[in-house]
């Protein structure tokens, strides 16, 4: 992470923090990649997000907010108006966890499962969107050759064509959108949800994708934990006919993602470079061993 890209961060905290009177003194971060965390004294943590996510922060807050209501363990968003909007990026702020690790595929499973079998909201989250922001990483990203994001644009075309022609899953539902471990926190009273900006209404396979690919694409999930997850949750997303091309989505966006990474922070260009020559097909099957980025 450079100097020049934490200044402006630190700089873009102490106006939105400004705005609903906290203070930045002291505030460290915790991780600036696709939104930037920071800690402010008090247990606060604030989320500022990429430009042209206002609407998605709103929901994050809204979704939070109405899932406790419901008595589904989720981080607490604080008893502000928020988001703030300061220079085109939404702020959000929120209780800071007690002291935690992240949760694993058993932990998420039953989570997963009471979310899904929630009525509706009676405010609009909009449809799942799980090409969003790919194009965007991909027109922004100096870390790639000109070759390299011809060949991504037209993997997206590809998969977006497959999208739209899926076959039969399971009914809609409320989904999280971004179901990893590292979105589920694990206290010493349970576990308990987070990171809301991608909840949506759709596929319900799209949650399970997430485990499922960290057994089939990373190799990191034993056979055993991923059967367990299945059992928890009731139903194996590869078993369903249309898994490969959710499989294929979630490769590119960590694939992109690592890409966005790698342009602010060049130690992460290996890592990119080599989750792109696994898609093309250039690295054997699968699994990739593919690890962490930002």
């Amino acid at each position: 992470m450079t100097s020049t890209r934490a200044a402006d961060s630190f700089a873009l905290l102490e106006e939105v923090a400004a705005v609903v009177g906290l203070s930045s003194a002291d505030a460290t971060p915790i991780r600036l990649a696709e939104n930037d965390l920071w800690r402010l004294p008090g247990k606060i943590v604030v989320r500022i997000a990429r430009p042209g996510q206002q609407q998605a922060a709103a929901r994050e807050v809204a979704v939070a907010r109405w899932l406790l209501q419901h008595d589904v363990p989720a981080v607490r968003p604080l008893p502000l108006n928020q988001p703030v909007v300061v220079q085109g990026r939404a702020a959000t702020f929120w209780e800071e966890l007690p002291p935690h690790k992240p949760g694993c595929a058993a932990d998420l499973a039953p989570l997963l499962r009471r979310l899904h079998g929630l009525p509706r909201p009676s405010f609009p989250v909009g449809d799942l969107d799980p090409f969003v922001r790919i194009r965007d990483r991909l027109s922004e990203a100096h870390s790639i050759t000109e070759q390299d994001r011809a060949w991504l644009l037209e993997h997206l075309s590809e998969l977006t064509e497959a999208w739209t022609n899926l076959p039969q899953g399971r009914p809609r539902s409320l989904i999280h959108g971004d179901a990893w471990g590292g979105n589920c926190a694990v206290t010493a009273t349970g576990a308990l949800l987070l990171d809301f900006e991608r909840t949506s209404l759709g596929l319900p396979e799209w949650d399970l994708t997430s485990t499922a690919v960290a057994a089939d694409t990373f190799g990191s999930l034993s056979p055993k934990s991923y059967n367990g997850f299945c059992r928890a949750y009731g139903h194996d997303v590869m078993t369903w006919p249309g898994y490969p091309v959710l499989r294929g989505v979630r490769e590119l966006r960590l694939v992109t993602f690592a890409v966005q990474v790698a342009s602010d922070a060049p130690g992460a260009a290996a890592q990119a470079q080599y989750r792109l020559a696994c898609i093309q097909g250039r690295r054997g099957p699968r699994p990739w061993a593919w690890t962490a980025v930002g």
